[in-house]
This record gives C-alpha cells, structure tokens and sequence, in this order.
C-alpha cells in the first residue's frame, strides 16, 4: 500500500482531491417499515442506459458523481444487465426522483450500497431510512456478512452523518485524486459551486 507522506501536496489544475470514508455494517439496522405514500422502486434493466445516464447525472451532478458517465453504451448496459448488480430507480408519483443501486461483485462475503441519492426537490424528505433499510434487507437475506458503503467530502455533507446513524461504522480512510469532471466536461463548470473549481 503506497503512504502519501504528511503535509500538504499541490494539485493542478482541473484536479480534485478528496478524503474518502468506507464504513460496514454486520446486521440489518432494522426492517424497512411499509412503502412510504406515493413511492415505488422500479429496477433499471440494461436497455435503459438513457434512463439511467439521466437519473444518475440528476442525482449525483450536485456531488460531481462520475463514474457511470465514464462508461461506454456497451459497458453500462452490462452493469445493469449482471445479476450482481441491482439498479433501481426511486419513483414518486410517476417521476424518477432518486437512485438506489447495490452491487454484490463481492458476494458472499460483502454487498456494497454503491450508489444512494435523490434528486433536488426530494432529497431531505426523510426518505433515506427506508432506502438504507431496503437495500440491507435484501444484502442480508442474500447472504452477506456485510454491507459496506463509502462517502467522501464531495458529497451531501449530511451524507457521513446519515450513514453513521443508520448502522454503519468506518473502518477506513483514503484519499482520491481524480479529474474535475467540470474540467473535462462531464459537468457543467457552475456545478457543485461548493467545492472550487480551478479550471486547467
């Protein structure tokens, strides 16, 4: 394992650093309790990578989430296509209003909760709870030992709190270097105007 040494270090420009957390828990934190009024989840199969690419990049822009969006046609719909991957779209009143996707890639010994987010105008409704309830119900009753998860600074800032509170617990801590995806047009450059952006 390579150790950055202490102090700090310079980035340049159109890069981003950021402190990621994983956290696991070993025990569903609960059952999920009934459908809240007005919600359902409709899994996203591989001939829906537009619904997909939509739902993510509403979710996930405020937070500079990248990762799906690097992924070719072909390769996105063979995430969604794989029994190791469980993509689901939160829908509220007949409009995808959030994202829930569990990857068991390392079943049986863990499923990570790989992406959690709902879209501006539904986050911080309350209904996080019952999604994290969900998705460990089903991690569980499949047979893991654990159920993990990861956040970083770039997210909600409520995110790492949220997580702790529902169960899970850190066990450990890395740094990422990554291209700003506002730097490489993933993302408009006034997105996440929370977090600066030195344009290269």
């Amino acid at each position: 394992m390579r150790i950055i040494s202490d102090g700090f270090h310079h980035l340049p420009p159109g890069k981003l650093a950021t402190l990621v957390t994983h956290l696991e828990m070993v025990s569903p934190p609960g059952e999920p309790g009934p459908v809240p009024a007005g919600v359902k989840l409709e899994r996203i199969h591989a001939d829906q990578t537009s619904r997909y690419r939509a739902l993510f990049r509403k979710v996930g822009e405020p937070w500079l989430w990248t990762s799906r969006l690097l992924l070719s046609e072909a390769a996105l719909a063979g995430v969604l296509a794989s029994p190791a991957t469980m993509a689901q779209a939160v829908v509220i009143d007949g409009n995808d209003a959030g994202l829930l996707e569990v990857s068991f890639e390392q079943a049986p010994l863990s499923a990570e909760l790989a992406f959690l987010g709902m879209t501006p105008g539904f986050s911080g409704r309350g209904f996080g709870p019952w999604l994290v309830k969900t998705a460990a119900a089903v991690a569980f009753e499949a047979g893991v030992e654990r159920f993990t998860v990861h956040t970083c600074h770039l997210d909600d800032p409520r995110a790492l709190g949220f997580y702790r509170r529902m169960g899970f617990r850190p066990v450990r801590l890395e740094v990422e270097v990554l291209d700003d995806p506002r730097a490489t047009g993933l993302h408009p450059s006034e997105a996440a105007p929370h977090i600066p952006f030195v344009a290269p």
